[in-house]
């Protein structure tokens, strides 16, 4: 598949990104759907969904109601973590990790982290990383610090203790396991991040003080601004027009990724959106 250009990319798997990858299928494209989870860990978890028209029960039912859909459409989801998207002559390419896709157009549907670590943003590219198969040889024989938003990121931590000489892994979720001797792990996160010019430690919420030469954030995806270089963003939120568009040409975006409301309904609507005008994009690029 790596191997194969597609008309679009569609990144996340919520809402926003299966209503987008729908309309790319009734468009007749050839498309990639890609994310850590199709329908998003968000509704899954949600105990009731009071904004969607005609639905009334939990988050699961509705994932389940989708997932019949998606089924019935033969909508194909690719399970992966895109850690980077460069744009090139005609399009853009897609890492994830080792792998790379390529398309000519991208809808970004990553969604939104409300909650921000004070000094992540500063020491990105200077001991702030979000991808550990990127990053990790860096830190050879050094200390690190990784905050794991589940246990879906338990392997990458295990494979960051391979490289680096110490790992205190900060678990924002309960009965984490890990077989490397070289692992702290705790049941907390990180509040700040201090250096100077460079990462030197983190402070906890837990009040700790932790000496360390990087911080890994290992979750579902990274701050847009990271994903994508030269992508513009406004309080945290992909900056776009109307019709979805970005300041990148052939990128688009959709969700709670472009900022509030950060409601099903309006992700839909914006995936709908998004994939129109990527169907108008591609016609004119032709």
């Amino acid at each position: 598949m790596e191997n194969e250009r597609f008309d679009a990319a569609v990144i996340g798997g919520g809402i926003a990104g299966y209503t987008a990858a729908l309309a790319l299928k009734n468009f007749k494209k050839n498309f990639l759907w890609v994310g850590t989870e199709p329908f998003g860990e968000k509704l899954l978890k949600a105990e009731r969904v009071k904004n969607f028209p005609s639905f009334m029960g939990s988050g699961e039912e509705l994932a389940a109601l989708l997932e019949k859909q998606r089924a019935a459409e033969e909508i194909p989801f690719t399970k992966a973590k895109i850690d980077g998207v460069y744009a090139e002559k005609g399009g853009f390419l897609l890492t994830s990790g080792k792998t790379v896709f390529s398309a000519r157009s991208v809808i970004l549907a990553t969604g939104v982290e409300t909650e921000t670590v004070k000094g992540a943003s500063d020491f990105l590219g200077r001991g702030v990383s979000y991808c550990a198969v990127c990053d990790g040889s860096l830190y050879k024989n050094r200390t690190i610090v990784c905050e794991l938003s589940s246990e879906n990121y338990e392997d990458e931590a295990e494979y960051l203790a391979g490289i680096a000489k110490k790992v205190y892994v900060l678990c924002k979720y309960r009965g984490a396991r890990f077989r490397a001797e070289n692992i702290e792990a705790s049941e907390d996160a990180v509040a700040q991040i201090a250096g100077e010019g460079r990462v030197s430690g983190v402070l906890t919420k837990g009040g700790k003080r932790l000496e360390a030469d990087g911080v890994f954030f290992l979750k579902n995806s990274a701050p847009p601004s990271v994903l994508v270089g030269g992508l513009l963003t406004e309080d945290g939120h992909v900056k776009v027009a109307r019709d979805m568009s970005t300041n990148l040409a052939g990128l688009f975006a959709a969700g709670d990724v472009t900022g509030r409301p950060y409601q099903y309904v309006k992700a839909a609507g914006e995936g709908l959106v998004a994939a129109y005008s990527v169907h108008d994009y591609l016609h004119r690029s032709t």
